[in-house]
C-alpha cells in the first residue's frame, strides 16, 4: 500500500495532509513532521499493519524558488 502526503509550511509549523486518506499532522521542524506522519499512518492503519500489510509513505511538496524579474524592455 502506498500513502501519499502533501507537505507545506505555514508560519511556524510544517503541515501534511493525506491524499485520499483522512490524515493530517504538523511538526515544528521537517524532521518532527516526518516522525508525526509515520506515527499517524501507524495509528490509522493499525489493523492492516497487524495483518502484515506493508505501507510505504511518499511525500510531495512545493518549494518556492523565488520571483523572477523581467528584463527591461520585455
Amino acid at each position: 500500500m502506498l500513502i501519499k502526503f502533501e507537505i507545506y509550511s505555514k508560519g511556524k509549523y510544517w503541515s501534511s495532509r493525506g491524499i485520499g486518506v483522512d490524515i493530517f499532522t504538523q511538526g515544528k521542524t521537517l524532521d518532527e513532521l516526518m516522525a508525526n506522519i509515520r506515527e499517524a499512518v501507524e495509528l490509522h492503519f493499525e489493523e492492516e499493519l497487524g495483518k502484515g500489510e506493508n505501507i510505504r509513505i511518499l511525500t510531495i511538496s512545493e518549494t518556492e524558488v523565488g520571483t523572477v524579474a523581467r528584463a527591461a524592455g520585455c
